[in-house]
């Protein structure tokens, strides 16, 4: 018998070769179900999407202008391209504008709470939404709606205010909204100010009723202390500020009216507040109650829903925390050993979006989760989906690829699992295997076992078990 190399053989063999490679499939393509459902209608009388990013293109006109010309003027004296710009660079882009300073520094803060520029250290970058903000009207209305959610950013707060009061204000905010869209037309600030002092003595009420340390107060104390701060103290001047607040983003509308002044939700405003309710109901009604779950649970709830709804529901999850504390437990669920799950935790990252750049950035440093955080970051900065994925070493592609075949093998199907094979970037099978071998997953050995056991090509599948073998014995 003549002699040869052991992988000779295989490397010629034509069932042995990958000739269809193709990008990397994700743990979420690859455990999918097909399980539709239909999209929520709109209220009637909605103006179709097309016309709503137009009323949001007007809304943030200025803002995009000054993005614009940030993006071009680069220079270390005339950018805007801080996180503070200077004052020369106001006052040269008012001059090039048209604007006013002050209007050069409200539109800056209008960009950055939209996505149209982003902060990458002290530095402000174009976002994604500018260069898409002519063509893709799905990228406006998420603009707008970004600077919505952060209506409570666009004015000062009143002189003289608790900032504790504030924070109730804000937060009981939704329940005014919620009476404007289910009023379809003008509220009487009155009345809202009523309905705002009955949802801040709830949270009050609520708080109260969490076990505090130490010695229970006398009844006297607390009639005392209910009697010096009455819910309502200071309301009406934060109502003022919050109608003001929402007005200036151009999600309503205030007239002063014959006898008192009245508010009415714009089409814009009373869009985007059936949006935050529907994406509640949803949630809600899901089988497992993912607005209250943990992440994890949540995440495995989600997991055999098309993108569309899983994003639904991963957004109506976001918006019952805070998002620090919701992020960290995204990632919490990320570090764990379930590689789907993984996957899925960077995806509910995406919608996060800009918030979450700094804590998924400091996940690049570990070796499990940076190959997801580089495809975060990539598409975060801009790149096509598609595309992202060259920002991947070859090793990397390689850990990303054996993940994501533990999350077939863990949650899937053995026809996926085979077909998962063909999105491995190397040309031929033995290619894969030295690299699979070489990259030190720690389910290296479970994954080619279960697509050893699932391919029906019995020399594919031989090379594949020598190679669990090899790694599980620790040989070459």
């Amino acid at each position: 018998m003549t002699s040869r190399k052991p992988d000779e053989p295989l490397a010629r063999n034509s069932r042995l070769r990958l000739v269809r490679p193709r990008a990397l499939a994700t743990a979420r393509r690859a455990v999918t179900t097909r399980r539709t459902r239909p999209a929520p209608r709109p209220p009637e009388g909605t103006p179709p999407r097309a016309e709503l990013a137009r009323q949001a293109r007007h809304v943030l006109a200025d803002a995009v202008r000054i993005a614009r010309w940030a993006a071009v003027e680069r220079g270390p004296e005339s950018a805007l391209g801080t996180a503070a710009p200077a004052v020369p660079a106001q006052e040269r882009a008012a001059a090039a504008l048209d604007l006013t300073p002050g209007q050069i520094r409200a539109g800056w803060d209008r960009a950055r709470l939209a996505g149209l520029v982003e902060l990458h250290g002290d530095t402000a970058r174009p976002g994604w939404r500018l260069h898409a903000w002519d063509r893709d009207d799905s990228a406006v209305l998420r603009g707008w709606v970004a600077l919505f959610d952060a209506w409570s950013l666009v004015h000062p707060a009143p002189e003289g205010v608790a900032p504790s009061a504030v924070a109730e204000v804000v937060e009981a905010v939704p329940q005014v909204l919620s009476l404007l869209q289910l009023s379809q037309g003008p509220v009487l600030v009155p009345a809202l100010l009523d309905l705002l002092g009955q949802r801040v003595e709830e949270l009050r009420e609520e708080r109260c009723e969490v076990p505090v340390a130490g010695p229970t107060p006398e009844p006297a104390e607390v009639t005392a202390t209910a009697t010096d701060a009455p819910a309502t103290d200071g309301l009406p001047a934060l109502l003022d500020w919050a109608l003001d607040g929402l007005a200036a983003v151009g999600a309503l509308t205030l007239d002063p009216g014959a006898d008192a002044r009245h508010a009415t939700l714009t089409p814009l405003g009373n869009w985007a507040v059936w949006v935050k309710l529907e994406q509640i109901c949803v949630a809600a009604q899901s089988p497992a109650g993912n607005i209250e779950q943990s992440a994890e649970d949540m995440l495995r709830g989600c997991a055999r829903l098309t993108p569309g709804p899983a994003r639904d529901e991963y957004r109506a999850w976001l918006a019952a925390r805070t998002l620090s504390s919701a992020v960290a437990e995204l990632l919490a669920v990320a570090r764990g050993e379930d590689a789907l799950l993984r996957g899925l935790a960077f995806e509910a990252l995406r919608v996060v979006g800009a918030p979450a750049e700094p804590e998924v950035r400091a996940t690049v440093a570990e070796p499990s989760l940076r190959p997801y955080a580089l495809l975060w970051l990539a598409e975060y900065e801009g790149a096509d989906p598609d595309d992202a994925q060259e920002v991947l070493t070859r090793e990397e592609a390689t850990w990303l690829w054996v993940d994501t075949a533990a999350a077939v093998a863990d949650h899937g199907e053995s026809a996926l699992l085979v077909r998962h094979l063909e999105s491995a970037v190397q040309g031929t099978v033995p290619a894969l295997l030295d690299e699979v071998r070489a990259v030190g997953h720690p389910r290296t050995v479970q994954v080619l076992v279960a697509l050893a056991a699932a391919h029906p090509d019995p020399a594919l599948s031989k090379a594949v078990r020598r190679a669990a073998f090899q790694v599980h014995t620790g040989g070459a």
